[in-house]
């Protein structure tokens, strides 16, 4: 069965050490391990972090935090610089945590959270950019593999990268960079967006597909949405897919005409029952789907 967690964002960001406690309510919830966010310097001691999630009986995955000072495939060669460098210290945290995934859209700087609107690329650019970002990653790919950590390329939505917005897309990332240490990771809330058929994406990246994540299209709770879990988890189990599954349940009740979606805000009241459904109607859908595909 495959490990279900749930993201570290659920409950704070950042995530310190006030709020270690918290990951004996994400057991208790019926997860099995958190994905954290990578740690910025300063912001919590990675070995007491290491300690607290092992007493809690979890295991641990992180989530890449790129920006436009650290982009891979950035016009500025500063950026760039900062970029392959911030991917090594990524794997670096994962030894220190004991995490052997770090995923996320690590070829390049998030349109959106960078503060930058999508236009068009020249092919001369395009091209360019492409090298940058398959040097980077099968620099750290290697990197990654000498220290038994995976990096994950994470496709998102249009409106968040102009470089890799589909299963096609990372799988070609990693077959140009060529390296070891490398994976693709899913995502259904980008999936939704931009895959004419979810199922053939994950078939598309097959033995490459290292991490999961299932999310809703509106990231509600699993089964508030319009995903098709049962197809979802079908694909997932003729692809032999055993790995890591994470919940992302970022969106609250807060619907207010003018409240903007896209904004993370804390919870607002103690969700974890609801996460605790969550976990449960994905273990359903997986159970029903092992079994037809078996």
């Amino acid at each position: 069965m495959n490990p279900v967690g749930i993201i570290s964002m659920s409950y704070a960001r950042p995530f310190t050490k006030a709020h270690l406690p918290l990951l004996k309510r994400v057991k208790a919830a019926g997860l099995d391990f958190i994905e954290m966010l990578v740690p910025e310097p300063g912001e919590i001691a990675l070995g007491e972090l290491r300690i607290a999630i092992e007493d809690a009986g979890l295991a641990v995955a992180l989530a890449a935090r790129m920006n436009s000072s650290r982009d891979p495939s950035s016009e500025g060669a500063i950026a760039r610089k900062e970029g392959r460098e911030y991917l090594k210290r990524c794997v670096d945290v994962a030894v220190a945590v004991g995490a052997r995934i770090v995923g996320g859209p690590i070829y390049g700087a998030p349109l959106v959270f960078a503060g930058r609107a999508p236009a068009p690329v020249e092919e001369k650019r395009r091209q360019q950019k492409v090298k940058w970002a398959v040097e980077a990653l099968a620099e750290a790919g290697v990197y990654a593999a000498s220290l038994d950590v995976v990096l994950a390329i994470e496709p998102l939505n249009r409106f968040e990268t102009d470089l890799c917005n589909t299963a096609r897309h990372a799988v070609e990332l990693v077959q140009l960079a060529r390296a070891p240490g490398l994976g693709v990771m899913l995502d259904t809330f980008h999936m939704n967006m931009e895959e004419s058929d979810m199922a053939g994406a994950i078939k598309r990246a097959g033995k490459r597909l290292v991490h999961f994540q299932a999310n809703e299209n509106h990231r509600g709770f699993l089964g508030s949405g319009h995903i098709d879990w049962a197809t979802v988890c079908h694909a997932l189990a003729a692809a032999k897919y055993k790995g890591p599954i994470t919940l992302e349940p970022f969106r609250r009740e807060d619907d207010r005409l003018g409240v903007p979606l896209a904004q993370w805000r804390p919870p607002a009241r103690d969700e974890d029952k609801d996460i605790a459904a969550s976990a449960k109607l994905l273990r359903r859908y997986l159970d029903a789907a092992g079994g037809r595909a078996a």
